[in-house]
């Protein structure tokens, strides 16, 4: 029998499929949530997956399983835990002084190798592999083959079987009486929109100040190694000056890329 499982990232499509699954028109018993740490995970998503999507899913014989990536010894690891162990590289995607991305190793190590490992745990082989559900909807379709699949397991797309789009994601979830989840990603990732900055700004202050420093500390690494300095946004200077206080965010230029896996803000 194939293992079935869903990637749920927290979001708006992970949502919808729960309800979805809820409503027998999704054939996924068990959604496997991959955080990435309670220090690294956008506090926002922490609180709606324990606080409304868990108790919905078990309240409609659902698994919503959160999984977490270890080390060697066992300890849970976190992103944030591993951007300050000094390595050379960084395992995010920071903006060059260009505004171009650079590496983005996150997504593999924190969320697709971990589903692929639980799923390897539980009877997934590279001749009977697992199956995971990706919440692309129609309108994301150019998103495909970002990531090529863990072995042991392969993609399928229900929402785009079942031809949705984002702006129909909405009525899915509040018929389910849940309330609409925050966008999920990390606090302090280099692929957040200007207008997702902007409102951290005025309305989580400190947490927006923990991602300036955050971005200084990557800089003077980089001085230490004789490199150029790395950014959060693709504006090429330090946060606290590419998003100005005080600026609305229905002003924001929203034409960043956006992350072209899918694992981390679906």
């Amino acid at each position: 029998m194939t293992l079935r499982v869903f990637s749920y990232g927290g979001g708006w499509q992970s949502n919808a499929a729960l309800v979805l699954a809820a409503e027998g028109k999704l054939d996924y018993k068990c959604f496997l949530f991959c955080n990435v740490g309670d220090d690294s995970e956008d506090p926002l998503t922490l609180a709606y997956v324990r606080g409304h999507a868990m108790p919905y899913a078990a309240a409609n014989g659902l698994d919503l399983i959160e999984l977490r990536k270890t080390r060697r010894n066992g300890e849970p690891d976190t992103i944030l835990e591993w951007l300050g162990r000094g390595k050379r590289s960084i395992p995010i995607p920071v903006r060059m002084a260009n505004g171009a991305p650079g590496n983005r190793n996150c997504t593999a190590t924190f969320k697709i190798k971990v589903v692929a490992g639980w799923a390897k745990a539980h009877g997934a082989t590279a001749k009977n592999p697992a199956t995971v559900g990706i919440g692309f909807t129609l309108d994301e379709i150019g998103r495909i083959g970002g990531d090529r699949p863990a072995p042991g397991t392969v993609k399928e797309y229900p929402l785009l079987d079942l031809r949705l789009r984002r702006w129909e994601i909405p009525e899915i979830i509040k018929r389910a009486g849940l309330p609409m989840p925050p966008k999920s990603a990390c606090w302090f990732c280099p692929m957040h929109r200007e207008s997702a900055w902007m409102t951290m700004r005025q309305e989580r202050p400190e947490l927006f100040q923990r991602a300036c420093d955050l971005e200084a500390m990557l800089s003077e690494r980089r001085d230490s190694l004789g490199k150029d300095h790395v950014f959060l946004t693709r504006f090429g200077k330090p946060l606290g000056e590419a998003i100005p206080d005080g600026v609305d965010p229905l002003f924001a230029s929203d034409d960043a890329g956006a992350c072209d896996s899918g694992w981390c803000f679906t």
